[in-house]
């Protein structure tokens, strides 16, 4: 779904998921909501973020995009943008009778054997709405391509058989062994109209995954031989119960007003062992959310609308450790990943927008505020891993933030103008997580840790040629002020500290400085001839620190450009997607230290060769009832990894699937 959206980059650490990259930010500097609900939570990392596995693709009604600081209505993280997710929902009837649809879906593809079912069923009359939906996907090893790159090959990997590791030859290094997973996941929603002013509505959501092998950590060394036998992501689990009230008529305060009440169970842990070490490793979080959301709106007189509302989120955090001995089953504790005592995060804010339509001129005016507050208190009641020179981390913070914009909107054009500024609040993750970042590194706590805020502008033009073309032109500049980054550091005096069982630097993340970031994207369509429509979006990102590094998170110029027909029953799509070179010198330098992941140019420096893929993909219509959809992706066989991605792109992949409506 994301990786067909124009300006939004996706990097991936392994085949389950995947972390958006929106104007340069990602991971916990973007906002991910699913029905209006923040996914963000006092866990989420500031490195790559694979979380948009909570959402069931296949029950996606619509998702949006935001770009640049969503913080007015959004609150902490939505630096970026704002991923902004919403699922199925009953459809009502007009009658009193009950009646039933739904529909049934198979998908295969065979680059890593992907076996997807899908079904939804909605149970309606009107005045309830009952809708259930099912996914089940399971993931074979991913098998990549064949031409024009000769890195990334999976050469051995490491074989365990009663207890004993050892090294063996791939006997196909383009599979990517230990890559595969399952998925299920399994939503139902209630909704009651009780008149035509009142209406409310209930939802279960369940998302469960199999162990997903982190690949990339798989494929480092120690030395000539590879460092893991073992490292994955624990079986996760999410779980949420969302309430809503929706209130339609017009009184003084509202025209529509609307309460979502909701309570997140995550489960998430990590798994490693070294290669012939008896001891597996096993940290797992376990995070309670409740959250409440209140948002109005109220049109008032001369085409003039007030928009506001408040959030509350409440965050508890339960961390453990503890090592297995894969022979004998003797257990033993660990360090935890975050502090093992009570860790609580708060979080809330009030915002109000205003917009106005000059009936004189084709212009719209709409500005805004948010207040917001945070709070962390962190205990941390074991010291005998570590000699912190403190036992508890607290913070409170408190800020205001706005923006403002113009939208001139004559017949065929259209431009804009906005200014926001944006914040992030630090979470439990930056200011108190214990755990090695790279080869060699360790981060620990920094109890000082503060806000980062950003300061952007943007502008844009759209131009509309008859119905028949439309081009878009866009370009953002964002000013970070104390930037949290990840930066050398020192505990109890020393510039270094054992952590499971190896000598590593310490690094704690930081307020540091300054970042800036710009950019620009464009989008273009036209009709050609009477079935085609020609496609494209291409986005350039720049961002470097104050200290003249690029930035992590910047991606290299990428684009998309697609021909489509239509014809009846039939649609066709041929597309490419295309992604410019990373050059050594504008790696960031948490990109070079992981040179494993990259090529290696005549120097014998990792870098990011450009690529270019082909892809096909069509539909047909049988009736009413039954859809066909079929394609084929990277029909060259390319070999390729997208930038700072762990895990090489599927080879050439084929894919079928059929659609029933009842």
């Amino acid at each position: 779904m994301l990786t067909s959206t124009s300006g939004v980059f996706i990097q991936k650490s392994q085949l389950g998921g995947g972390s958006p990259i929106i104007r340069g930010f990602a991971a916990n500097k973007i906002l991910f909501t699913l029905d209006g609900i923040r996914m963000n939570n006092a866990i989420y990392r500031g490195g790559n973020l694979q979380n948009v596995l909570q959402a069931d693709v296949n029950s996606i009604e619509r998702a949006e995009d935001i770009f640049g600081p969503g913080t007015n209505v959004y609150g902490s993280d939505a630096l970026g943008g704002v991923v902004d997710i919403h699922l199925l929902n009953p459809v009502l009837t007009d009658s009193n009778k009950w009646e039933t649809s739904g529909h049934a879906f198979a998908r295969f593809s065979s680059a890593a054997v992907e076996r997807t079912i899908h079904a939804d069923v909605n149970v309606s009359n009107n005045k309830w709405g009952i809708l259930t939906m099912f996914s089940y996907s399971a993931f074979d090893d991913l098998v990549m391509g064949t031409m024009f790159n000769d890195y990334n090959l999976r050469e051995e990997y490491v074989k365990t058989t009663n207890g004993r590791d050892t090294i063996v030859q791939n006997s196909n290094p383009r599979t990517q062994r230990f890559s595969g997973y399952n998925q299920l996941s399994f939503t139902t929603k209630i909704t009651n109209k009780i008149n035509e002013k009142v209406q409310w509505s209930y939802g279960f959501y369940l998302t469960r995954t199999s162990d997903v092998p982190r690949y990339d950590r798989l494929l480092q060394y120690s030395g000539d031989q590879l460092k893991y036998a073992v490292w994955n992501y624990e079986p996760q689990q999410w779980i949420m119960n969302r309430l809503g009230f929706d209130f339609d008529g017009k009184t003084g305060m509202y025209d529509h007003m609307n309460i979502r009440l909701a309570y997140q169970d995550v489960k998430e842990g990590r798994n490693d062992r070294k290669y012939q070490d008896e001891w597996l490793r096993k940290r797992v979080e376990h995070v309670q959310i409740i959250s409440l959301n209140n948002d109005y709106d109220k049109s008032l007189k001369n085409q003039q609308f007030l928009y506001y509302g408040l959030e509350m989120n409440y965050n508890n955090v339960i961390s453990t450790g503890e090592e297995t001995n894969i022979n004998t089953g003797e257990t033993n504790k660990v360090s935890t990943r975050y502090p093992d005592g009570s860790n609580i995060y708060l979080s809330g804010g009030a915002y109000l927008t205003y917009k106005k339509n000059f009936i004189s001129l084709p212009l719209t005016f709409i500005g805004g505020a948010r207040l917001s507050y945070t709070n962390l208190n962190s205990q941390i009641d074991d010291t005998s891993f570590y000699d912190f020179p403190y036992k508890e981390i607290k913070f409170d913070h408190w800020a205001t933030t706005g923006s403002m914009g113009l939208v001139y909107h004559p017949a065929t054009w259209q431009l804009h103008l906005n200014l926001s500024s944006g914040f992030r609040s630090p979470n439990l993750d930056d200011a108190a997580k214990i755990f090695d970042s790279e080869p060699g590194n360790v981060v620990v706590p920094n109890q000082n840790l503060k806000p980062e805020y950003i300061y952007s502008v943007d502008a844009g033009i759209i131009k509309k040629f008859n119905g028949r073309a439309r081009i878009e032109l866009t370009g953002f500049y964002s000013y970070l002020d104390q930037a949290i980054v990840r930066r050398n550091f020192e505990l109890n005096g020393q510039d270094s500290i054992l952590y499971d069982g190896e000598y590593s630097r310490v690094q704690a993340m930081v307020n540091a400085g300054y970042a800036n970031v710009y950019g620009a994207s464009l989008l273009f369509n036209i009709k050609l001839l009477k079935y085609f429509v020609l496609n494209t979006s291409l986005t350039y990102i720049k961002g470097e620190d104050d200290e003249g590094f690029a930035l992590s998170h910047v991606p290299p110029l990428f684009g998309r450009t697609s021909l489509s027909y239509e014809i009846n029953k039939l649609k066709l799509q041929v597309y490419s997607s295309y992604n410019a070179q990373v050059s050594y010198e504008n790696l960031a330098p948490s990109e070079r230290s992981d040179a494993f992941l990259y090529a290696t140019d005549e120097n014998g420096n990792p870098y990011a060769p450009a690529w270019w893929i082909l892809d096909f993909k069509g539909s047909y219509a049988f009736n009413e009832k039954l859809l066909l959809t079929f394609g084929v992706e990277n029909i060259l066989n390319y070999r390729y990894r997208p930038y700072s991605s762990g895990i090489t792109s599927p080879g050439r992949n084929f894919i079928v699937a059929f659609r029933y409506t009842f």
